[in-house]
């Protein structure tokens, strides 16, 4: 019981997630988190001002509890299970957050000042929520699915688009982690 708290290694979990893919693939499902937004926006009545929302909702059902699975899930994970004296993060990491302004994480993935109540405190990281979000929206629908689709669902597919796709999110990461970063903050 004791290794549920801890973090899982990545072939334990990479394990998981390829049985998973396996049987959804063998039951004609397609896996994406960024298409829950569609269905969920035909939920609402989106459909009454733009045709990309009129279709079956209800065929995506199983997905939409995949969602709230994950989000029950990740509260769960973060507030019963998570034991923070097992995350350890390289000291250079640290000194490079520090340099931009930011504080040790204290045992956790991220600091509070960038993930934590005190994010919402400042005008300028709600402006960059917010910016980043529209942004990610965009890509998303631009490219034809979101990370998880692509990278997990596509790939497992092996869909040539998908590989395209998630080259192009690694090197938008890339591009902001190295260049857009340090100049925003």
């Amino acid at each position: 019981m004791e290794s549920l708290y801890q973090t899982w290694p990545w072939y334990l979990s990479g394990f998981l997630i390829g049985a998973v893919m396996m049987v959804l693939i063998f039951f004609g499902k397609t896996f994406g988190m960024s298409s829950n937004l569609r269905s969920l926006c035909t939920i609402a009545g989106a459909g009454r001002y733009a045709d990309f929302f009129n279709f079956d909702w209800k065929s995506q059902r199983w997905n939409l509890a995949v969602v709230f699975g994950a989000m029950i899930g990740g509260f769960v994970a973060v507030h019963y299970m998570s034991d923070p004296s097992n995350v350890a993060i390289n000291p250079k990491t640290i000194e490079q957050l520090h340099t931009l302004g930011f504080e040790a994480p204290g045992g956790k993935l991220a600091p509070d000042s960038m993930f934590g109540p005190a994010a919402f405190q400042s005008p300028k990281t709600i402006a960059i929520l917010l910016v980043g979000g529209l942004l990610i929206g965009f890509g998303s629908r631009y490219a034809g699915g979101c990370t998880s689709g692509h990278a997990i669902q596509g790939l497992s597919n092996l869909q040539v688009p998908s590989l395209k796709a998630v080259i192009g999110f690694f090197v938008g990461g890339l591009i902001m982690t190295w260049l857009l970063f340090p100049l925003i903050f």
